[in-house]
């Protein structure tokens, strides 16, 4: 089933006097289930699309569907509304709230929906053992490990059972061991919760566990490519060679 419908939008930037396009008449869809990562060089509109997928910013033309709905006619409390309970974000800075502990940081989203008391420690601590962070969930973010507070966000992400899980550079601030477990319980949310992920990502690495990679090059889609039977390795080594037509690793890319 599509999930989410992007629609020849664009977005400009800018005065009359000097416009910068940074999406040119894009489209693209997700289906449901779906664990998408976009990747493209510095400028090339990813973070612009991602960011307006997740209403963080708005189109200047064209239309986004999630689930039937049109993102780009949302506004006021309808927009807050609709993204509380239907979209769950994953920084590149974990964006944890400092005064308080991983369980409130987790249950804070579920208490934003009205949830009972007896149903958020339910889910907090289910999502919690799942994502390996059980041991941390009375500690603050000073108390964790860059690894950790990144799969505290991530339960944060999934706890409402959102829609689509939009991912920004999830692992840009983490060391290898501590991205390769985030990306096996990423991994663990698309496959066994069939939780939809879209992931904006520089690191052929990272994108090489995604089920289906999206490059963009000036704002429009440049090449796509389904993973299909592929191990993750030889997805990798596909991956890399899209980015060497792009002009090498993206590792500039933000």
């Amino acid at each position: 089933m599509r999930l989410l419908e992007v629609k020849n939008i664009e977005k400009y930037y800018g005065k009359k006097s000097s416009l910068t396009k940074a999406i040119d008449n894009l489209s693209l869809g997700v289906d449901a289930g779906e664990f998408v990562a976009i990747m493209g060089p510095s400028g090339s509109g990813k973070t612009t699309l991602l960011n307006c997928i997740s209403t963080i910013d708005t189109v200047t033309s064209g239309n986004i569907y999630l689930d039937g709905s049109d993102l780009t006619t949302l506004k006021g409390t309808k927009l807050s509304d609709f993204r509380s309970k239907n979209l769950g974000f994953i920084f590149q800075h974990y964006n944890l709230l400092d005064t308080l502990t991983a369980y409130e940081n987790i249950a804070l989203a579920l208490s934003i929906n009205h949830v009972n008391s007896a149903e958020i420690d339910s889910s907090v601590r289910s999502i919690a053992q799942q994502l390996g962070i059980t041991e941390v969930l009375e500690k603050y973010p000073y108390q964790m490990s860059g690894g950790q507070k990144q799969r505290v966000a991530a339960a944060r992400a999934v706890v409402t059972n959102p829609k689509i899980v939009v991912a920004d550079e999830p692992t840009g601030a983490l060391d290898s061991k501590s991205a390769s477990m985030l990306l096996d319980r990423m991994n663990y949310l698309n496959r066994e919760l069939g939780a939809t992920i879209l992931m904006v990502t520089h690191d052929s690495y990272t994108a090489s566990y995604a089920s289906r990679v999206v490059f963009l090059k000036d704002g429009r889609l440049f090449h796509e490519m389904n993973r299909g039977t592929d191990t993750r390795r030889e997805f990798f080594d596909k991956i890399m060679q899209v980015v060497t037509m792009l002009g090498g690793e993206l590792s500039d890319a933000r």
